[in-house]
């Protein structure tokens, strides 16, 4: 019996809640070994300070050779800052697919923060703001989040977006069009640098960052489902 792995792994400041339900819907649909750590000071409590960025990829790197030593083929996929750890583990390591969501080559969309920052303005005149699961997710990162960790965050994008050329394993890239921390200029570079000769972006109209949370997660799960289960695709799609 061929036994599959699957490495989710997080964005910067953020935990596996970022993509558990993706693992969680391919855990009902297969019998892969799905892994999804947390990386060095994530997690529900950060604790970030004097944490650097190879930590986080050595951390990552682990996890998949684990995964490699165990299972006879491996797909990563990674969300936002994870999505440029998986790139850099599919150069290196023989990754049989990658997938990128929200993957953060740039960082911060600045017009549509504006118009997630309308929403929570709205919901504060409305005494509503703590309802809003944006402000609330966002008002505890940016209190815990040291300049230093976001320095870092930055030195991980710059050393590895000159690698993605190396990747080589056929690649799905998914963005939210509605994404107002990684834009979706980013998905199109990633798309454009990428050097693999299968690769497939699919753009989604209402999805935000966290787009394993959104409106259309569930399209999003049956694509990335169908992406790595077909074991072959006719050449180079967008």
């Amino acid at each position: 019996m061929v036994m599959i792995g699957c490495l989710l792994i997080h964005g910067f400041t953020g935990s596996p809640f970022e993509v558990e339900p993706l693992g969680q819907s391919l855990k009902e649909r297969t019998d892969w070994k799905i892994a999804v750590p947390t990386l060095p000071g994530h997690g529900e409590e950060l604790s970030l300070k004097g944490i650097k960025y190879n930590q986080w990829i050595n951390h990552a790197e682990t996890e998949l050779k684990a995964l490699l030593k165990e299972c006879d083929s491996v797909y990563v996929i990674g969300f936002s800052m994870g999505g440029l750890i998986a790139s850099y583990l599919a150069s290196k390591y023989p990754v049989d697919k990658l997938v990128l969501l929200s993957a953060a080559a740039y960082y911060v969309n600045p017009k549509q923060l504006a118009s997630d920052v309308k929403e929570m303005v709205r919901d504060t005149v409305k005494g509503k703001l703590t309802e809003n699961e944006l402000f609330l997710r966002y008002k505890r990162k940016i209190k815990e989040t040291p300049m230093t960790a976001t320095l870092q965050f930055r030195r991980l994008v710059s050393e590895i977006r000159p690698i993605l050329k190396k990747v080589k394993v056929p690649t799905l890239i998914a963005q939210g069009e509605s994404d107002g921390i990684v834009p979706p200029k980013s998905a199109q570079y990633l798309y454009e640098h990428i050097g693999a000769v299968e690769k497939r972006l699919i753009y989604y109209k209402n999805s935000k960052h966290l787009i394993c949370h959104g409106d259309e997660k569930e399209q999003l799960f049956e694509e990335v489902y169908d992406f790595l289960t077909s074991h072959e695709r006719d050449g180079i799609s967008s």
